[in-house]
């Protein structure tokens, strides 16, 4: 079943790029329109404007003292040699007062030349040319007009007006082919920027059909890193994070294997001797021998169901990572540590060892009688949280509960255990110290390593337990020695180790 896909990166690419260039080549289109306008006008103009001004120059006075046009034939020659479609030449006077002169109402216009209809000029100074557009005889036309004024006597003036019209057909053919060529150039510049974007993500992607090609060539074990070697730096960060992705899943893999195998070895050990003592208790007549054998694989599988029970713990602790869980609720650390000291007091008794408690509120119980209620009676779960934290209490339990049961497997009798918890700062603390032989400083960080055992045996799982309980819950678990170096005096180091966890924040869930 195929997935829908998102957006190509060509589609984006050009329609990002396309209205943006397309907008802009409308807008430069546009200004050379205008610009090409403006010069076609003024060009047509002045080629208009001069019979106009050759008209208007040829108007003198003649001997009856009227206006007349000297040389007209030579001007419409010149006019008619390159006469367009429609183009029209219009020589007109009136009388005027003259300049000085009481007002009076102007006479009525008379031709000299040209057809009489021909759209009058608005009023402008003399010598000034004006153009203006209009509609003629039911065509568009545009016409130039001059004026210019001769003296009659003191009180008239004959006011001379000429005109030159022409169609608008041979204007406006230019500026449409400038336009539509303007047009073309743009299509074909958008046609061409496509095509160079297309063939651009194309060579730029080719890198990464290589890689993917290679990858779904690989076998489904292959974990090698991928070769970002050609592509694009943009997508480098990407090719390195899926490289990072597979490093992590391929040490997962490599840690599951070696969990496995070292599962798997731990647990043949007590395979093989509770096969080889019920061989030989099937071998056994006496009942008495047979019952010895009998309990020796009890306790045999006693210890495979501990052991079981570990690594399944080990297992279920290094599931996440810190941060990846939910919001945890809030325990009070003060009070889990209690209740480990009092599941751990009989163990403790049994092997002759002094298991102590300090509580956080600086009440210390060194002497502990498990079968006295004040000491469970004291715990503040009815109440406020002594030593608040975050964390999943069961989870809590049982690392601290590796930490004194392994106390308690390597102190030697008649030593010394003490559980203390104390708040520092943003920090809450639970420390387990012994008087047994310690953990050397070189091998601390090992020690945090499945089927790491000390020199006392054992299966190697309560530390590595212990830390990756302490990790999802966002805490950390520290090795140290328990007597300081200057107050040793020969006496083994002893070891504390120290369960250290954020402090809950005011507002969070209960």
């Amino acid at each position: 079943m195929n997935e829908a896909r998102g957006i190509g990166i060509r589609t984006l690419l050009l329609a990002i790029l396309l209205p943006g260039v397309i907008g802009l080549l409308a807008l430069d289109t546009w200004n050379d329109y205008r610009a090409i306008s403006r010069v076609v006008t003024h060009a047509y103009d002045q080629a208009l404007v001069e019979p106009a001004q050759a008209l208007d120059d040829s108007v003198v006075l003649g001997d009856d003292g009227r206006p007349r046009i000297d040389a007209a034939f030579a001007v419409e020659a010149m006019f008619e040699s390159t006469r367009p479609r429609f183009r029209e030449l219009r020589v007109s006077y009136t009388v005027v007062p003259a300049r000085g002169a009481s007002p009076a109402r102007p006479r009525d216009e008379q031709t000299l030349m040209g057809p009489v209809d021909l759209p009058t000029a608005p009023e402008a100074p003399d010598d000034v040319p004006v153009f203006y557009d209009t509609v003629y005889r039911g065509h568009p036309v545009r016409i130039a007009a001059l004026r210019h004024t001769i003296p009659l006597s003191a009180d008239e003036s004959f006011r001379v007006l000429s005109q030159a019209a022409e169609g608008t057909d041979a204007r406006e053919q230019v500026l449409s082919s400038s336009w539509h060529q303007a047009l073309w150039n743009d299509a074909r510049v958008v046609c061409v920027m496509v095509v160079l974007v297309w063939i651009g993500i194309a060579l730029a992607l080719r890198p990464l059909g290589r890689l993917r090609k290679s990858l779904a060539a690989r076998s489904p074990d292959d974990l090698r890193p991928l070769d970002a070697g050609g592509v694009p730096y943009e997508v480098a960060p990407l090719v390195e994070a899926v490289n990072h992705h597979i490093g992590n899943q391929s040490r997962l893999l490599a840690e599951q294997s070696r969990f496995l195998a070292d599962a798997s070895h731990q647990l043949r050990t007590p395979i093989a001797i509770m096969l080889t003592q019920a061989g030989y208790a099937l071998r056994e007549r006496d009942p008495a021998l047979m019952r010895e054998t009998l309990r020796a694989i009890v306790a045999q599988l006693a210890r495979a169901r501990r052991l079981s029970d570990q690594l399944l713990a080990l297992a279920r602790a290094r599931e996440d990572t810190p941060g990846s869980a939910p919001k945890r609720p809030i325990v009070d650390l003060n009070a889990v540590a209690r209740e480990v000291v009092l599941q751990h007091l009989l163990l403790a008794s049994e092997k002759r060892l002094d298991l102590g408690w300090s509580d956080a509120r600086g009440d210390a119980a060194d002497d502990i009688d498990p079968l006295d209620d004040s000491f469970a009676a004291s715990d503040s779960s009815a109440g406020a949280p002594i030593v608040p934290v975050e964390a999943d209490a069961l989870e809590l339990h049982e690392a601290l509960s590796n930490l004194v049961d392994n106390a308690i497997k390597y102190t030697p009798a008649g030593g010394r255990i003490t559980v203390s918890v104390q708040r520092d700062g943003a920090w809450a603390r639970a420390d387990v110290s012994d008087t047994g032989p310690g953990i050397p400083a070189e091998l601390r960080a090992a020690a945090f390593e499945r089927f790491s055992r000390g020199a006392s045996g054992g299966s190697g799982l309560g530390l590595a337990i212990a830390h990756g309980y302490a990790r999802r819950n966002g805490g950390r678990i520290e090795l140290d020695d328990a007597i300081p170096a200057d107050a040793q005096e020969g006496r083994p180091t002893g070891l504390r180790a120290s369960l250290t966890l954020p402090v809950a924040t005011a507002g969070a869930d209960t």
